[in-house]
């Protein structure tokens, strides 16, 4: 990527995870929280990481940058999460430059997601990107190529099918009760824990089980309230944990700890309890199917569950695809114009200081000299000049390398920065 001029690391990569080759327990090594996606972040700008941008979701974590060496941002990962170097080599994937690019626009288009059209990711990494430029750490490539992956994502969610049916993990949770508890209006739900996918999971529940029985739990508890607050739903305290478990039907755990908050230990039901346990790592302890009326459903295989419009939403897969190579081929020609833009920079400031030093010799000769007028004038002659240079070299039918070549040596350019 040097040709481009932009990064003094020169080399893009994707690094991470997914649902595809790590199973739960081992996404759950490498999963972040905010604490500690800020912790890498700080750790990046001390090792001179310039540019990179964090996601960690259910499904993947995944660290976008540039470096020398990938191993620079997989030991960032191992470093703030519970995750080995050893455990990454077995399951991750590493891509570079052109291959990079087109993971992102997939992940970030809902073609990589564990259920076909997810687009939950998409609000991950906007969210990421926004971190990163708070934190300095998101150049005008990384910026441009996550726009870019958001207007595609817009584009198919809006102009295909991929969407539609159960296309998240929330859904997919929701769907799940409706196809296999009977009577389900009636039914004691206990949300445990509030975040994205708790809320998403707590919106579908309102509005497609018509239950008037849903109970939020939440270690903060004004976090539920305000959820709450929108449905009309019961906010319990942490404390009353084992009691609300206790007295539900169906239990939904979508909680961010980093270690299970619900074992054999806490259940007493007498009746029947369903578990789906939406957490990565996994928040629930396998040993609750130790209970003989205790059936435990974990986010992977809710996934596998595929609905009626599956096959339909699978069609329009090539139309996604296109898509994205339409939007990509607009991204890869602004990354074309990155290579002509340190000349065009130093020729512009070549012509500027034509004009200085011919402002200041006619100052000298003329009486009255209108130098305001001179100005306006010339920076109008300079800007329609750099313009010229810059549609000839986006002009398909031109030789870049040697175009730019000549513009130095016309204009006598000094060596222009290489990395802006």
């Amino acid at each position: 990527m040097e040709q481009y001029n932009i990064s003094k690391s020169n080399t893009f990569y994707a690094i991470g995870l997914s649902y595809k080759k790590a199973d739960a327990k081992i996404r759950g090594h490498f999963s972040l929280d905010e604490n500690g996606t800020q912790r890498l972040i700080q750790q990046a700008k001390l090792e001179g990481i310039e540019s990179l941008i964090v996601t960690s979701t259910c499904n993947r974590t995944e660290i976008y940058g540039f470096a020398q060496h990938p191993y620079q941002l997989i030991k960032l990962l191992c470093d703030n999460t519970k995750g080995t170097v050893e455990e990454f080599q077995e399951v991750a994937y590493v891509y570079k430059n052109r291959e990079a690019i087109s993971h992102m626009f997939r992940v970030g288009s809902g073609l990589d997601s564990q259920i076909l059209g997810d687009f939950e990711i998409i609000s991950q990494l906007k969210k990421s990107a926004i971190h990163s430029k708070k934190e300095g750490l998101l150049n005008a490539f990384l910026e441009r190529l996550v726009n870019a992956v958001i207007q595609a994502s817009k584009r198919i969610k809006t102009e295909t099918n991929i969407s539609s049916g159960a296309t998240s993990v929330s859904f997919a949770s929701v769907q799940y009760i409706l196809n296999e508890v009977d009577n389900v209006s009636e039914k004691n739900i206990l949300l445990f824990g509030t975040g994205k996918i708790g809320r998403n999971t707590c919106e579908n529940l309102v509005k497609h089980t018509k239950n008037e029985h849903i109970t939020l739990i939440n270690r903060t508890k004004t976090k539920a309230e305000a959820i709450a607050g929108k449905f009309n739903l019961i906010v319990k305290d942490y404390s009353n944990l084992q009691e609300e478990i206790n007295n539900s039907d169906i239990l939904i755990v979508a909680t961010g700890a980093q270690l299970p908050t619900v074992n054999k230990a806490i259940l007493e039901n007498k009746k029947p309890l369903l578990i789906l346990d939406l957490s990565i790592p996994k928040n629930v302890d396998g040993n609750v199917t130790d209970i003989d009326n205790v059936t435990l459903v974990h986010l992977d295989d809710l996934s596998k569950i595929t609905d009626s419009t599956l096959e339909n939403r699978k069609l329009d897969i090539p139309k996604a695809e296109q898509i994205i190579e339409d939007v990509k081929t607009e991204f890869n020609q602004w990354l074309e114009t990155r290579k002509f833009a340190p000349t065009i920079k130093a020729l512009k400031n070549k012509l500027n200081d034509f004009k200085f030093a011919e402002i200041d010799s006619q100052r000298k000769k003329i009486a009255n000299f209108d130098e305001a007028q001179a100005e306006i004038i010339s920076n109008n002659i300079i800007q329609k000049i750099t313009n010229h240079f810059a549609h000839h070299l986006k002009d398909e039918n031109c030789t870049t390398d040697e175009s730019l070549e000549l513009i130095k040596k016309v204009f006598q350019l000094e060596e222009p920065l290489k990395h802006v």
